[in-house]
């Protein structure tokens, strides 16, 4: 038996191919057949790696009476959320419209006319957790689509309306974000076990990297405890995998010992750049080895032979969240040997009553800031899992997320000099060229030979991001010229002239319920968020093609956003602290014979510009090469070289 999902790429719509629930993928066909069956519409929004997701399929989708339910009185739509972020972005919205919460898998009723009605996310099968039971909820919707329409009709307006009102809504600029955003993270920061609130604990590394660059900046020492407490105490707990590296999505308690298991690339991504900045700010090269094991994760399992990165991998293994990652006592001595193996239990906590389902999640807890130890007692126990039954991995390849894997390597390059990194942020950006575009057209997924829908706001900004990043690296003048196009394009597609910001989705995407703006940075920083700081930066870089008046006005939009709660808007935060405290501005003039990169002490983030002669503007000093150095709006006098303290922020 198959649905109509056979033919997808997507491995979240495969997995639902063969359920006896007659799903259709997202579009026309579907809601054709709802408007002439005279039905609802159920919509499922997941990923593939999302643990509740799983539980609500095997309980109810793989279920024949449910199955029937379904297909009886319902068309039935499933959509992966990370191919198609617009569909997630409006009903996301609605669901926290309407229930005050939201999370995946998200599940929505909605008119044929695609207004929704009725929210929520998980439903168990059967009523528990306090939750009604998802055939009592079915059974109850089509009743009321039968005798009570009109009320349903009502509310899905009301809802349509609410969300396009949302849209217009502006707070009152707030005077200081960056000392309100500061001020509320300490108020929320565990000083004990680092992170901010208590359980759950997400890695947020966009806020991590805010209070870094306030350290840098202003030499703000509790931004410095908060972020480096944070960044040791999630690399010591089960958060971080101490077997294969890479981070888990997050973690459940506020220790960081018991995660939920899934790695998601955009979460090791970011958490590279701001260990690697971590190790740049502190010189401590514990950073600078988690950034990396981070990193050897990425390149060993997640990048594909084209260059390409990978989603995401699977929590479940067997069916049980976790289970790949488990060890007991009595493995590890079997692998190891005796003596080895007790002493790798006794530091990485494996005993015999265990912290997680009767066995033991592997963390350094009780011994932290251990980076360099039981090297090869860590890839013996690699290869002994590896026997184990394999992680799901999910293996689109989506442009933004490896926007940010660029961003991420082309960070640990900049402060380690490994051109290992450097290869692999270029192999991958120009998978991207060949493989995520079609002429001038960016694409936002690519799986087996195949794109997905029209790139989104988030793919440009990300990409643009990339780009800088490379041209940072580099100092090639091509990617710079290309951020300045991605840019432009953006501006063209997606800002919104009257309103200011930008909108998720252009007028060359599907006309969805609403045009959604994204500003609040979850999981990943917003494509809003990201843009505010690539034009600071190309401001500065391309003032010739780039006018100072875009940052201007992408921040005036920001900050009307981020009023209200600035700890959920990190990145711009970054942007905003770049463009009222511009940092170090190096311009290198090159003589004709020594033309190449700038030297590994000029800061990340700082503005770089390589010109391969003198100009009027530009001299060279005694025929030499020659830097121009501006910081603090103050310029230093021209040198031949570079002096370490001239490049500090403060």
């Amino acid at each position: 038996m198959s649905n109509h999902l056979i033919c997808e790429t997507s491995p979240y719509l495969l997995q639902h191919a063969q359920n006896p629930v007659d799903w259709y993928p997202w579009g026309e066909e579907a809601f054709q057949k709802a408007r002439t069956e005279d039905k609802p519409v159920f919509l499922s929004i997941g990923y593939s790696t999302c643990h509740w997701c799983h539980v609500m399929a095997h309980e109810s989708f793989e279920d024949e009476r449910t199955a029937a339910l379904l297909n009886r009185g319902f068309v039935s739509i499933k959509v992966d959320r990370e191919e198609r972020p617009d569909i997630d972005s409006v009903y996301m919205a609605a669901c926290q419209a309407m229930t005050g919460s939201g999370g995946w898998p998200t599940s929505l009723f909605l008119t044929p006319d695609k207004k929704p009605f009725y929210a929520g996310t998980y439903f168990p099968k059967t009523a528990r957790y306090g939750m009604p039971g998802f055939c009592d909820l079915l059974e109850a919707i089509l009743d009321a689509w039968m005798h009570d329409r009109v009320n349903l009709l009502q509310s899905a307006d009301a809802v349509a309306s609410a969300l396009t009102e949302t849209e217009k809504t502006h707070n009152k600029p707030e005077t200081d974000l960056i000392l309100k955003a500061c001020s509320t993270l300490q108020s929320s920061f565990d000083s004990t076990y680092g992170g901010f609130g208590r359980a759950p604990k997400f890695p947020s590394p966009h806020n991590l990297l805010f209070l870094l660059q306030q350290y840098e900046k202003n030499g703000d020492r509790q931004a410095l405890f908060m972020a480096t407490l944070t960044l040791e105490r999630m690399y010591a707990g089960g958060m971080f995998d101490h077997i294969g590296g890479g981070f888990c999505r997050y973690s459940t308690d506020r220790r960081f010992l018991v995660p939920h298991f899934e790695k998601m690339l955009y979460d090791n991504a970011l958490l590279i750049l701001v260990y690697s900045k971590a190790f740049e700010l502190t010189g401590d090269s514990f950073y600078l080895d988690v950034a990396e094991q981070t990193a050897a994760y990425l390149l060993r399992e997640m990048q594909s032979k084209e260059g390409g990165f990978f989603c995401a991998q699977d929590a479940d293994s067997d069916g049980e969240e976790g289970r790949y990652y488990l060890l007991t006592p009595e493995e590890t001595v079997a692998v190891l040997g005796k003596d080895a193996g007790e002493a790798f239990n006794a530091c990485y906590d494996i005993t015999e009553e265990g912290n997680f389902a009767g066995k033991s999640i592997p963390n350094l807890l009780n011994h932290p800031r251990q980076t360099k130890r039981f090297e090869s007692e860590k890839q013996a126990l690699l290869r002994y899992r590896k026997k184990r039954a394999p992680l799901r991995t999910d293996d689109k390849q989506l442009t933004f997320w490896n926007a940010l894997a660029i961003t991420g390597m082309c960070a640990l390059f900049h402060v380690s000099q490994n051109p290992e990194y450097l290869r692999a942020a270029v192999q991958a950006y120009w998978f991207v060229q060949r493989n995520l575009k079609q002429g001038e057209t960016l694409f936002t997924s690519f799986r087996n030979g195949k794109t997905g829908s029209r790139a989104f706001l988030d793919d440009h900004a990300g990409l643009a991001l990339a780009e800088l990043s490379l041209y940072a690296a580099t100092l090639d003048q091509t990617y710079l010229d290309a951020a300045v196009w991605r840019a432009q394009t953006a501006i063209d597609e997606f800002f919104d002239v009257q309103a200011g910001g930008f909108f998720f989705s252009g007028p060359k995407n599907e006309t969805l319920l609403i045009r959604s703006k994204e500003s609040y940075d979850g999981a990943m920083p917003s494509g809003n968020s990201i843009m505010a700081y690539v034009l600071t930066r190309l401001s500065t870089l391309a003032p010739d093609r780039i006018s100072k008046k875009l940052p201007e006005k992408q921040m005036t939009y920001m900050k009307h956003q981020a009023a209200s709660a600035p700890m959920g808007f990190g990145m711009f935060l970054v942007a905003l602290s770049d463009y009222e405290q511009p940092p170090v501005e190096v311009v290198a003039v090159c003589a004709q014979e020594d033309a190449g990169m700038l030297p590994a002490l000029v800061p990340l983030g700082a503005n770089l510009l390589m010109l391969e002669r003198e100009t009027s503007a530009y001299p060279l000093l005694d025929g030499k090469k020659t830097y121009y150095v501006c910081r603090g709006f103050t310029c230093l006098p021209p040198a031949n070289e570079l002096k370490k303290d001239w490049l500090l922020s403060r």
